[in-house]
């Protein structure tokens, strides 16, 4: 399904970002060494509750997890890529975390990630390849505008990636939202131009560049949700919504504050 919204509900989107953008950016702040994944999950429940919004990974149940996901936030540490489940596990200084949320609010959805490195300095490539992640989103968001097609976006997202050097995975990427967390059209992170649906204004897109360092291979974690790099490489994850209007892209999911 693609849902092409109305003005009024592209307008409640950028509530649903807002409150996305600035959910995240207090987990991020949050986050320390000694921190536990659980308190994570924890305080996004917390704020989602407040906000009156509902989380959109509770009881999602897609084919390729094991029954509902049952936690509010998605938690992916150093090897771990997408779809990190929450567990009982205290962070410690130089992970590589990668927090994933997305939550309806007055029937619209947002989605967006960020990746970081909890306490001290990241080193060079676990820098690099976070900063990979960055640039491919914003190329892919410059290339977000009417008359586009879906092949521009990845394209520009894969040039990105490529030129870093990383390989790319094309099971998993960037999706349509509305109503709902995951529509269609699909996103890969790599593409030909000039290919697949063409854009117009009032069409939602999470556009989410993640590579592995040097695979691009995943192996399934023993929870039936964790993502990992088939190598046990470092991972990284970035993703923000966007509304395609008459001008362009206007990205949703953008902190406050």
């Amino acid at each position: 399904m693609i849902e092409i919204l109305s003005p009024a509900e592209v307008g409640r989107a950028r509530a649903t970002g807002a409150l996305v953008a600035d959910i995240l950016q207090d987990l991020r702040s949050r986050a320390t060494v000694g921190t536990n994944l659980l308190d994570i999950d924890r305080w996004a429940r917390t704020m989602i509750t407040e906000a009156g919004a509902q989380s959109c990974y509770v009881d999602y149940a897609p084919s390729f997890g094991r029954g509902p996901f049952g936690h509010y936030i998605c938690t992916s540490v150093n090897d771990a890529v997408l779809h990190g489940l929450p567990f009982d596990y205290a962070l410690a200084d130089a992970d590589l975390l990668s927090l994933d949320l997305a939550v309806s609010l007055d029937g619209v959805v947002a989605d967006s990630a960020i990746s970081f490195v909890v306490g001290g300095s990241a080193d060079e490539g676990t820098a690099a390849m976070i900063s990979a992640t960055e640039r491919a989103l914003a190329a892919g968001i410059a290339a977000a505008r009417p008359g586009a097609r879906i092949g521009d976006l990845s394209h520009a997202i894969g040039s990105v990636l490529h030129e870093a050097g990383y390989p790319i995975n094309t099971d998993f990427g960037g999706h349509g939202v509305g109503s709902t967390m995951h529509q269609d059209p699909h996103i890969p992170n790599t593409g030909r131009p000039g290919r697949g649906y063409e854009l117009r204004p009032g069409l939602l897109l999470a556009l989410e560049p993640w590579v592995m360092a040097d695979t691009a291979s995943l192996i399934t974690d023993a929870d039936g949700w964790t993502l990992r790099s088939a190598t046990g490489c470092r991972t990284a994850h970035t993703e923000h919504t966007i509304a395609i209007t008459d001008d362009g892209a206007e990205i949703l999911t953008l902190p406050t504050r």
